[in-house]
């Protein structure tokens, strides 16, 4: 199984809607699972993940784990064993990279999904939705 890994800042809201979104919708003989994983994950989250995520997934009547993981720290363990690695915001994750993980700079994909600083919740993750389809298409294509 490859494994495409979605990182954000957090690991608390966009990254973890399309690690789960990508994993529920993903056709058996794809051969891809998602992990996901935040630059600079917060202690004071108030709990695991984000209420948004958590509603959009019920509201399209997809899976949740039960209990949630709480986000996780992008380590380079995590970089070596993805075949994909994709970064939710062009404009706010490069800065990250190159700080933390410069060597894997090439290996980064990165969508243009804002945090809530810059984009409301429903269209942020509307746009996370669609790369996700579209990611999963792509990948069926090869």
């Amino acid at each position: 199984m490859k494994t495409v890994l979605f990182v954000c800042t957090g690991n608390y809201y966009r990254s973890r809607f399309a690690e789960l979104l990508f994993n529920a919708r993903r056709p058996e003989r794809l051969g891809w699972q998602a992990v996901s994983r935040g630059f600079d994950p917060s202690p004071f989250n108030p709990g695991p993940i984000a209420t948004a995520v958590i509603e959009r997934m019920a509201e399209a009547g997809l899976p949740m784990p039960d209990p949630p993981p709480f986000p996780r720290r992008l380590r380079e363990i995590d970089l070596q064993g993805a075949e994909r690695i994709i970064a939710l915001d062009a404009h706010e994750h490069p800065p990250f990279v190159d700080a933390f993980f410069p060597a894997w700079r090439k290996r980064f994909v990165f969508w243009r999904v804002p945090d809530l600083d810059r984009m409301g919740a429903s269209e942020a993750l509307g746009l996370v939705d669609s790369n996700v389809d579209a990611l999963i298409a792509e990948l069926l294509a090869l």
